[in-house]
């Protein structure tokens, strides 16, 4: 497999964005504004090439690959992009999640500052605030911005779909020089990757999507049954306030004027919970059940397969399927690294190659 990188400048929906950050609450120890973030909004992104393929064409089709809630790296998707690509024969495009991998400061995956504020956080909670739950220099930066306000989560999926809708204007429109303009993209998802997804096909914005392929690994369920209380990924405070701000304040018909009410966020909203929309979400499964399929992990806590099965209505019988690997694994890490008789590479090696040849055979090229 070989890298590239690509540069791309946010355009669509920028001042859009903008003007929704103006009025985010900031954490009191994290003081950039998310507006000031510039890295954000001028980034690479990166497309893995299979060998066989000639970076100097332009390629038919590609794999977007989407990543999970609160990466700082690309480092445990690499091995899951070669697979794809080497067994597709597709570029993978590796597309960064706005405010994470490189869109975010380096500042909030540096662990010794990230310790240095938690150990603020500390001695405020021997003052009777409390100490925080599952937070950790790893899910520092992010707990307190959403405990700071939870509306970031959805501005930050609403911003990447308009991303995403701007590469896939300039495919279409000729100007990408790796791609054709008639060039077939495909989906594969990771964890809140595939809630990402899931709203992407949903509301499909300029039809980008209407034939595009959808495979989920560890995600596809409703927002209201995930669990992200981890060390990995954000504190159980953090994860409380968000819960609750989702199931109820942002749900309310024009909570705090901050609703936009167009369908990519009727979408968004029929994924929350089981109640909302409901008639409109059993459609688009019903219509889209060819195009999508998913693996869940019987052991994941975070997004557990009972709720994929709901998300996905009638078409989850043969659209997911539920593997239980036999050695220790959990959502943020579903392939560890071999350790002592823990995990023998045989058996992490048979089974990742058992969930990516199951995605590469369904988004193979046809």
């Amino acid at each position: 497999m070989r890298e590239y990188s690509m540069h791309f400048e946010e355009r669509l929906g920028k001042r859009e964005i903008f003007n929704s950050r103006k009025g985010i609450k900031m954490p009191e120890l994290l003081v950039t504004e998310d507006n000031e973030i510039n890295e954000n909004r001028s980034f690479d992104y990166i497309v893995a090439l299979p060998e066989k393929l000639d970076q100097q064409q332009k390629h038919d089709s590609a794999i977007l690959l989407f990543h999970g809630l609160n990466e700082r790296s690309w480092d445990k998707y690499r091995p899951w992009a070669e697979y794809l690509s080497e067994h597709t024969s597709t570029p993978v495009i590796l597309f960064p999640i706005a405010l994470h991998i490189n869109r975010s400061p380096k500042l909030w995956s540096n662990p010794r500052e990230m310790q240095r504020l938690i150990s603020i956080e500390n001695q405020k909670g021997e003052e009777g605030i409390g100490k925080n739950e599952n937070l950790s220099f790893a899910n520092y930066a992010l707990s307190s911005r959403i405990k700071a306000d939870p509306f970031r989560f959805y501005l930050s999926g609403r911003e990447t779909i308009m991303n995403v809708c701007q590469l896939m204007d300039e495919i279409r429109g000729g100007s990408n020089k790796m791609f054709s303009k008639d060039c077939k993209v495909d989906i594969f998802a990771y964890s809140i990757g595939a809630l990402l997804s899931q709203v992407l096909l949903m509301a499909n914005p300029k039809s980008h999507f209407s034939d595009s392929r959808l495979f989920m690994f560890c995600g596809g369920s409703f927002f209201s049954d995930m669990n992200g209380n981890s060390k990995l990924i954000m504190d159980k405070d953090s994860f409380d306030l968000l819960h609750r701000y989702y199931r109820g304040t942002f749900v309310k018909e024009g909570a705090e004027s901050r609703r936009v009410g167009d369908y990519l966020e009727q979408a968004f909203v029929s994924h929350i919970d089981p109640r909302f929309y409901k008639q409109e979400r059993k459609t688009f499964y019903l219509k889209a059940k060819e195009r999508i399929r998913a693996i869940s992990l019987k052991k994941d806590k975070v997004i557990p397969t009972f709720s994929i099965k709901k998300a996905l209505g009638s078409i989850w019988k043969e659209s997911l399927k539920e593997f239980d690997f036999p050695f220790e694994y959990s959502h943020e890490i579903p392939f560890p690294a071999v350790c002592g008789q823990k995990v023998s590479l045989q058996e992490r090696e048979f089974w990742f190659k058992k969930v990516f040849l199951e995605a590469s055979q369904f988004l193979k090229k046809k």
